[in-house]
């Protein structure tokens, strides 16, 4: 079986010695160790998580194959506090209109269906030091790179088709910043700490798809609980913070900008 070729429907098969050696594999291959391969109730089944170490990161084994991302707006129902919390969030001029869906429609990537292969990815973003357009050479000569839009989205929700990696809705008597007892600080069931700091801003290979959050802008503008929480969605890539960060304004930006590092196998 080729490695890359892993699909998460084989992982999931593995027992768990099988899945100790498919990792020790996949750390050979990048040459570094295997830190640990644990087992997590993830969607109603066991899914086994493995972490590799290469010159002082931790990786997360990313498993691929045919999988479902984005959200499905049409078919998402809010809740009653969701609607009502982003009507009150309307009514002060935030979000896209009226319509949560509509909103929802413009910030969030849509249903989709793609195939991956399986990929190394950093279990913390790298903060960037040097500005968004340089970061893929200075990635590629520590033999890294940025990953995919859908690669990015796939480890962070890890098969879950929520509007966030851990279901569709979110505390809505707190925000998510200086919370320290919210889902969001849980890791992603693949094992990376992603989409946990709406001040954080993940870069990927696609200019005009960053994830994770939005620089903090809906906690300081006073948005609303539910539209603070939104940057934190799995699909979550305002195209209006995509063009920021890449337009002529931030060019020179990189305090709350980051990178999670792949390595291709």
């Amino acid at each position: 079986m080729s490695l890359s070729g892993l699909t998460l429907h084989q992982w999931r098969s593995f027992d768990l010695p099988a899945a100790r050696l498919l990792a020790r594999e996949a750390a050979h291959r990048v040459g570094g160790r295997v830190t640990a391969v644990d087992t997590v109730e993830h969607l109603g089944a066991p899914l086994h998580r493995a972490r590799v170490e290469r010159d002082g990161r931790e990786f997360a084994l990313i498993p691929g194959g045919p999988v479902t991302l984005g959200l499905d707006v049409d078919a998402w129902r809010p809740t009653p506090g969701q609607t009502a919390d982003y009507a009150e969030s309307a009514e002060q001029g935030f979000g896209c209109g009226p319509d949560l869906r509509a909103h929802l429609a413009r910030v969030l990537s849509p249903r989709r269906e793609v195939t991956l292969s399986t990929v190394l990815m950093a279990v913390d973003s790298e903060p960037l030091s040097e500005p968004p357009a340089a970061v893929p050479a200075a990635l590629a000569a520590r033999g890294l790179r940025m990953p995919d839009p859908d690669e990015w989205e796939h480890a962070c929700g890890a098969g879950a088709r929520t509007l966030f990696r851990w279901g569709d809705e979110c505390p809505l008597d707190r925000i998510p910043y200086g919370d320290d007892t919210g889902p969001h600080r849980l890791p992603s069931a693949f094992g990376p700490r992603i989409a946990h700091d709406t001040y954080d801003m993940e870069l990927t290979s696609d200019p005009t798809a960053v994830y994770g959050g939005d620089g903090g802008e809906s906690v300081c503008g006073g948005y609303g609980t539910l539209l603070a929480w939104l940057p934190l969605a799995t699909a979550h890539r305002d195209p209006s913070m995509a063009e920021f960060v890449y337009g002529p304004d931030g060019e020179d930006l990189v305090d709350g900008l980051s990178v999670r590092p792949v390595l291709t196998l």
